[in-house]
Order: structure tokens, then C-alpha cells, then sequence
């Protein structure tokens, strides 16, 4: 009888059959933590890039690099070998910040985070390095359990300011992509004007 994850099946652990186990696997450490946070919502988005598994990891390792392709993120700060500091564009002109650890990782492979106590959005995930079949490059998917601030209502509020992670998961996912194949992100003329009025 298969006992974990992987002997269960091999879809993204968003769209798992088995629910339990997938939120397991995303937020190991709450298991150890159950007072942290109240994250309750699961999103995970994946996509093919035509660049060798090693270097999309050591791209991604690179925490304060993530600000390249991530639109909402202002900066990440390293404070350690694990933990790092996080300040993240909200609705309304905000930003939310929180402190994240890393609570396990494999090299080349997937790294896995937790956000520590006192964020302003608990959240934790994972982000998984693949090989795509047929020489293809590599599948990326990035998996985040979070608790949206003030609940549903900030939920909706979020969505319409496109500030929704699940949305945000998305596009960050599509940037990453061109810049590793192409080594620039494409901006329209529309999208940058939104980009500097803070709405894209």
C-alpha cells in the first residue's frame, strides 16, 4: 500500500486527490507548529522552462534576486543561511513583511519555506525542480499554503487589486520563464504605465 505523496500520485500537490497529504507536504513544519498561523489557502502553479534544473535553482536559492521576476515583491533581505526577511506590495498602496525560514531543501531539487511567527501573511510552500520529459528543460512548480489577511473579505478585496497570490503565482511564474530563456522580462507600453501607477 503507497505511503507517501509521490507512491500516491504525481500531480501538483494543488491538485492532489489527496488533499491531507498534499497540504502536508507543502507545510511540513505545522505539523510541529500548529499555532502558526491559520493558512487555509492552497494554489500552485507550474511551468516548463527550457533551462537546466541546477541553474533555475541556484537562481531561485538567490533569494534577493527574486525581486527580479516577482512583481510584488519590493526586496528580500538574507539574514542567515535560512532565514530571510520579506516585504511584499499589498492593496492600497501597503506593504505586508514577514520573516521566512527554510525548512528543508535539496539541492537542484525543491527548497521549502515557512513564514515565522508574527507575519503579517502566514504563508509557507514549496517550489519544485523537475526534469521535463523529452530534453525539454526543467518543471518548476510553486506550491503556497497562506492566510489571506482579514479572511475572505481580504481575499476578494486582494483580487480585485490583482494583488491575489493565486494570480501572482501565475504571472511570476510566466516572468521567470522568459527571463531565464530570454534574459529580459517583455513589458508592454500599457504594462508599464500600469506598473508604474502601482496597478499591474
Amino acid at each position: 500500500m503507497p505511503d507517501t505523496l509521490d507512491q500516491l500520485d504525481d500531480a501538483p500537490l494543488s491538485t492532489s486527490k489527496h488533499r491531507s497529504e498534499a497540504v502536508d507536504a507543502a507545510i511540513a513544519s505545522e505539523i510541529d507548529k500548529p499555532d502558526q498561523g491559520n493558512a487555509d489557502t492552497l494554489i500552485g502553479r507550474t511551468v516548463t522552462i527550457n533551462r537546466p534544473r541546477a541553474e533555475l535553482f541556484a537562481y531561485w536559492r538567490d533569494f534577493t534576486r527574486l525581486a527580479s521576476f516577482m512583481d510584488n515583491i519590493e526586496r528580500v533581505d538574507v539574514l542567515d543561511a535560512d532565514r530571510s526577511h520579506w516585504v511584499v506590495k499589498a492593496p492600497g498602496g501597503r506593504t505586508v513583511e514577514w520573516d521566512a525560514r527554510i525548512t528543508e531543501e535539496r539541492e537542484n531539487e525543491f527548497i521549502a519555506w515557512t513564514s515565522e511567527d508574527g507575519a503579517d501573511v502566514p504563508n509557507s510552500g514549496r517550489v519544485d525542480f523537475r526534469d521535463a520529459q523529452g530534453g525539454r528543460g526543467t518543471v518548476v512548480t510553486a506550491t503556497i499554503l497562506y492566510d489571506p489577511p482579514a479572511g475572505l473579505i481580504g481575499k476578494v478585496i486582494a483580487k480585485m487589486f490583482q494583488r491575489e497570490p493565486a494570480i501572482q503565482a501565475r504571472r511570476d511564474l510566466r516572468r521567470f520563464k522568459q527571463l531565464m530563456e530570454t534574459g529580459e522580462i517583455a513589458t508592454g507600453a500599457r504594462n508599464r504605465r500600469l506598473f508604474e501607477e502601482g496597478k499591474n
